[in-house]
């Protein structure tokens, strides 16, 4: 293996093709099902090795101090467990909006805890890597180990899954949600029966692939509310996490696209992937 001093990766977003909450443990975390695929449309973060213990991340995003950062926090989360003395010098390309629900902050610190883990020659496994990941968020360990997966628990136990990887329409309306608002709303569903992965296999419509999160989001956000009546008007359409983002399977890229041109919010178009981008860009460094 050899020794790099830069690297750069992808940190790609996700959806959420369903959400159920089966209820609450005692210490108030929220028990949850849902199934993780990876989409084509990723951050980019730029790692330069620091012979000093220095973790310098630019530029700064707008209402984040860089020490609140994930990224910086998963850095000095490794340091901490390894008891590495090096550091790094990270540019973060942000592409993903900022609470979207599409794991754009938690993708930025799973690509972290990989990129320097080679940068550092740390040579943890993906399970130790996983736990750290826990440490930082519910969502980080899926990116950390990188295949599509059906969740449960507080997202952290994980079924690698081979799904059908569609083109996506994603819309991004201009509304920030605080995930803690919806998870303490009075009116949010806690308690649906948990499914099995062959009833997620076999389908099940509407009633099985829906996010128990969307009624209050709608309540909370009259964005969101606008972005899924106009997408449901032309198929299945689904909030993803917590939101602000919803989306809609596609029959391909062309139709996808011939949406976006017609929708009165912005959003992207992108592939479904069963492998994360970043370990594809791991593997090819070697």
């Amino acid at each position: 293996m050899k020794r790099l001093a830069s690297l750069s990766l992808p940190a790609p977003a996700k959806l959420n093709l369903f959400l159920h909450i089966n209820g609450r443990r005692p210490d108030g975390y929220h028990l949850l099902q849902t199934v993780f695929q990876f989409l084509d449309r990723a951050d980019t973060l730029h790692f330069t090795r620091r012979e000093d213990d220095e973790v310098r991340l630019s530029p700064e995003l707008p209402g984040v101090p860089a020490t609140a950062n994930l990224v910086v926090r998963a850095a000095r989360l490794l340091q901490a467990e390894t008891g590495c003395r090096l550091g790094a010098d990270i540019v973060l390309e942000k592409r993903l909006p900022m609470g979207g629900g599409i794991g754009g902050g938690s993708s930025d610190a799973a690509t972290t805890l990989l990129a320097l883990n080679r940068l550092w020659e740390l040579c943890l496994d993906e399970d130790r890597l996983a736990s750290l990941g826990l440490q930082l968020g519910a969502d980080v360990p899926v990116f950390v180990r990188g295949r599509a997966a059906f969740a449960e628990g507080v997202g952290e136990r994980l079924e690698p899954v081979d799904i059908e990887q569609p083109w996506y329409l994603v819309l991004t309306p201009e509304a920030h949600v605080a995930t803690a608002d919806v998870f303490r709303h009075p009116q949010l569903t806690r308690h649906t029966p948990a499914i099995t992965l062959a009833a997620f296999r076999a389908g099940g419509g509407a009633e099985t692939l829906r996010n128990d999160c969307e009624n209050v989001v709608r309540t909370l956000s009259p964005e969101v509310d606008a972005a899924l009546v106009w997408l449901s008007s032309h198929g299945h359409a689904r909030m993803t996490g917590t939101g602000a983002c919803c989306f809609l399977p596609c029959p391909d890229r062309a139709s996808a696209e011939s949406l976006l041109a017609r929708s009165p919010i912005p959003g992207f178009v992108a592939h479904g992937m069963n492998r994360s981008a970043a370990h594809v860009a791991l593997d090819a460094v070697g």
